[in-house]
């Protein structure tokens, strides 16, 4: 199990690391150390987004399973672990909210 995720995690990092520096390289001339500081730019924003998206997911996958472990085992108590775990979902999307707005960010610097 821990290799798959590993093999797509890797996977996803080189696709991301592929396009990252495609499109960077798409729109500059040659201009040598100008190109540099953007193709850096492009693997921040590809990297970070991969990086929290794939950290949001693990988490989001760990707290609806023992959400669900725990209302499974005793169904009395749903509504007392029902609402933390959305409120713990929201968190966690919030920071990978967060993280694209920065990738944003950082490609509106290219």
């Amino acid at each position: 199990m821990f290799r798959r995720f590993t093999f797509s995690f890797l996977v996803a990092l080189l696709l991301v690391a592929v396009a990252s520096v495609a499109m960077a390289a798409e729109g500059t001339p040659a201009a040598g150390g100008e190109s540099n500081v953007k193709a850096v730019i492009a693997l921040a924003a590809g990297f970070g987004i991969a990086i929290a998206v794939f950290g949001g997911a693990m988490g989001q996958g760990k707290a609806i399973t023992a959400g669900l472990e725990g209302i499974a085992r005793n169904p009395s108590a749903q509504n007392k672990i029902f609402i933390p775990m959305i409120v713990g979902l929201a968190l966690i999307e919030s920071l990978v909210i967060y993280a694209l707005v920065i990738a944003f960010v950082l490609v509106g610097k290219l």
